[in-house]
């Protein structure tokens, strides 16, 4: 049986998304300076706007990373509590 025409554009549209996981990915915020907190802002960008803060040790999920910004830096999307947004790869230690 061959597949329908708008189900292979819908699976080839998925695939070209950018980065994203099935499954999220349990995290763990380490490497800060004791008393600061991991920002997570709107955007991959140390220019975006700040839309929550992670402590350090806290752990978080991460759905999937990318350097494919204009800083070249890797990011991750993540989820703490109800903020969802990006923040930076280096301070995230995989659980």
């Amino acid at each position: 049986m061959r597949p329908c025409l708008p189900h292979v554009s819908i699976v080839l549209l998925l695939a070209l998304a950018g980065p994203a996981r099935a499954e999220p990915e349990p995290f763990r915020v380490d490497g800060l300076p004791r008393g600061e907190a991991l920002s997570i802002r709107e955007e991959p960008d140390a220019g975006a706007a700040v839309i929550g803060e992670i402590p350090a040790g806290r752990r978080l999920l991460g759905f999937g990373c990318t350097n494919d910004t204009p800083s070249r830096t890797t990011w991750c999307r993540v989820k703490f509590g109800r903020s969802l947004g990006w923040a930076r790869r280096r301070y995230l230690a995989p659980e």
